[in-house]
């Protein structure tokens, strides 16, 4: 699996928001400028998550994006859905009922398949949130932050 572009730009959006103090909101332009983002599409990309429930959107001179559920309870199998990311192995793919290594990858694709969407959706956003803080502190670095 290869995280797309669109995959990629939501992580690292929902990862800063994740920084903000007291997950408070955060214009659009802020984190593009932060995380070296196009704008425009990254509004589209926030406007699917907040459809997905994982952002929600605060109006006025204060306002921008905010986390709508905290780190913990959101995962990274959750940030791609909500943007469209599929980790299927074989779309539509069917063994032929003549060669038994046909099934032997097939059985073994769906099994790779079922873990790889364990673990997606086992590391939460506080998981990268920590891995990102370690990096940091291992790099000598303050709190600014760059996925």
């Amino acid at each position: 699996m290869k995280l797309t572009t669109r995959g990629h730009y939501s992580v690292k959006a929902l990862l800063d928001l994740s920084f903000q103090p007291k997950f408070g909101p955060t214009s659009v332009s802020a984190i593009a400028q932060r995380q070296d983002l196009p704008a425009p599409y990254l509004e589209k990309l926030l406007i699917e998550m907040r459809r997905a429930g994982l952002v929600r959107s605060v109006r006025g001179s204060q306002g921008g994006y905010q986390l709508a559920r905290s780190p913990a309870q959101i995962s990274l199998g959750q940030i791609l859905e909500a943007v469209g990311e599929s980790v299927d192995p074989l779309p539509r793919h069917s063994p032929n009922d003549a060669h038994a290594e046909d099934w032997v990858t097939f059985t073994l694709w769906n099994r790779l398949h079922h873990k790889l969407k364990e673990a997606l959706y086992s590391i939460s956003l506080e998981d990268l949130y920590y891995d990102a803080r370690s990096w940091q502190a291992a790099q000598g670095q303050a709190s600014s932050f760059v996925v």
